[in-house]
């Protein structure tokens, strides 16, 4: 038994390994960090209970990497690790179903080749939002198996933490309470132990939603810029379309749980999963989420996939078929790899610019081709932007450097010349997303080195009186770049009214913010 045990543990340690690998291989030296990586880092510099754009946990993330270096090494570590430990989990799920090490092979491999290689290159909330779904259902797993109340409890501190995390995790929570209600499992919500669990949670989430009512519920404003911007556009078709491909290798696993939970008797007490599932989904379509956010209901399902397909190979000749299912995974998934991660430089991608346009991968939000992938075009010229504003803080007068305001027109931007001037340059910010409230404390403005998107003049002609000098010192150039065409600015010899007029544009932004939440 313990030799047994022991192969198990070796065989789920080498899976960890190789998909910390695959995370840092999958992406080419030719690319920076991604826009919304760095919003998330900086948030590290501005440590709170909560944030316009999402819960506190990330930032906590964030501010760990920063104690270790702040590298890619580490930026890139923790989505790595929230990856690895979603496999242990569903590892952990298919042992709770009595699955035999083939099962926890074909779960593993299905996790490993999948959407989540992609989710597990960013630095961004999704990573352990899905782990946390995953936790979601073994700890109430193992809460059904022992009848021990301790796992409830810790059920609820994954939710907590969860929400700290992601709010979508209480799609989660609604869909489970749902299919609870309408399973042979209602009982339970006669229990004590189940509102104490609740308790655990609220406790935990309890800063961040007293910073939200401090904060008159910024994440309403969020979201309801989030569904005017993006959120309308989504089409239920290509919604539906992306759920197949997102475990495109293993999507048999996906429909032979959901048929398990009807035909096979072992899993009619999991049954309520599997309603569960369907209220997700319904309530994601209703509101028109995005595709990805359903991510987290998979591991459970391939889990329970995986020790059906154990047992519906298990006898007579079908036995025999069994190597094949892994490789029916991996060979599905491959294909896919050099279009679907940034593992070709931008120029290898231009050979192969008809298969990326056949797939609809050069499409961005304006509807039009372009050039790469949005997301890696997203992951363009971050480095070069800080060289051009080091270079236009280089021409200021050592008196007036700390007189400098850098203002840019976005938070990918601002966060940009942060991560990468490491604190040689003042903190960029911008009138966008967090930034609002990161403004420096500046008595006075003697320089502002103003970032701008292509094609937009650096001021109005009604503001160019203000400004004695407006020095154009470099664009970016690179025709791979989202940002191809962002332009930084000088400008000197600034009235005093400046100041005043910039403060308080920033207090009618962040008015405006608390306005829309009401």
């Amino acid at each position: 038994m313990a030799t047994e045990q022991l192969r198990n543990t070796l065989i789920l340690a080498g899976f960890v390994v190789l998909k910390f690998v695959l995370q840092y291989v999958l992406v080419d030296g030719a690319y920076d960090l991604h826009r919304d990586e760095f919003l998330h880092l900086d948030q590290a510099n501005h440590l709170a209970a909560g944030y316009i754009s999402v819960p506190p946990f990330t930032a906590f993330i964030a501010w760990v990497i920063q104690q270790l270096d702040n590298s890619y090494f580490w930026v890139r570590f923790f989505p790595a690790l929230f990856g690895a430990l979603t496999i242990v989990v569903t590892w952990g799920i298919v042992d709770e179903l009595k699955g035999g090490l083939y099962a926890k092979i074909l779960g593993a491999t299905a996790l490993l080749f999948s959407v989540l290689l992609r989710i597990n290159i960013l630095f961004q909330p999704n990573s352990f939002d899905i782990l946390c779904w995953a936790l979601t259902f073994y700890l109430f797993i193992r809460f059904l198996h022992t009848q021990q109340a301790k796992w409830l409890y810790w059920l609820g501190a994954v939710i907590g933490f969860g929400f700290l995390n992601k709010y979508t995790i209480l799609f989660l929570v609604a869909g489970l309470a749902t299919a609870l209600l309408l399973s042979l499992y209602r009982k339970l919500f006669l229990q004590r132990e189940l509102y104490i669990a609740g308790l655990i949670a609220l406790v935990i989430a309890s800063p961040n939603i007293a910073w939200q009512l401090q904060h008159n519920f910024p994440v309403v404003a969020h979201m309801q810029e989030l569904k005017a911007t993006q959120l309308n556009n989504v089409n239920p078709a290509d919604f539906l379309l992306d759920q197949v491909l997102f475990f495109i290798g293993s999507i048999f696993l996906v429909l032979g749980a959901l048929t398990a939970f009807i035909v096979y008797r072992p899993f009619k007490p999991y049954r309520f999963i599997g309603i569960c599932f369907i209220v997700v989904m319904a309530l994601f379509l209703a509101l028109k989420a995005k595709s990805y956010y359903t991510i987290g209901l998979y591991p459970v399902l391939i889990a329970f996939g995986s020790v059906y397909w154990e047992q519906l190979f298990g006898r007579g000749w079908l036995r025999y078929t069994r190597p094949l299912w892994p490789l029916v995974t991996i060979a599905l998934f491959v294909p896919i790899i050099n279009v679907v991660f940034p593992v070709l430089s931008p120029a290898e991608i231009q050979v192969k610019a008809e298969k990326f346009k056949d797939l609809n991968l050069l499409k961005w939000e304006d509807g039009k081709d372009h050039l790469l992938p949005q997301d890696f075009a997203d992951m363009q010229s971050w480095q070069e932007l800080t060289q051009i504003a080091s270079k236009a803080y280089n021409l200021i007068p050592a008196s007036e450097k700390q007189q400098t305001l850098i203002l840019c027109d976005n938070y990918g931007q601002a966060g940009a010349i942060n991560y990468y001037s490491r604190k040689t340059l003042p903190q960029a910010v911008s009138y966008n997303a967090d930034y609002i409230y990161w403004f420096p404390d500046l008595p006075t403005i003697k320089q502002i080195i103003l970032v701008k998107g292509q094609g937009e003049a650096p001021l109005q002609e009604s503001e160019k009186q203000y400004f004695g000098s407006v020095q154009k010192i470099g664009s970016i150039t690179n025709r791979y770049a989202r940002e191809q065409g962002t332009t930084v600015y000088l400008l000197s010899d600034i009235a005093p009214f400046v100041r005043q007029y910039l403060y308080r544009r920033l207090a009618v932004k962040q008015s405006k913010l608390f306005q829309s939440a009401d």
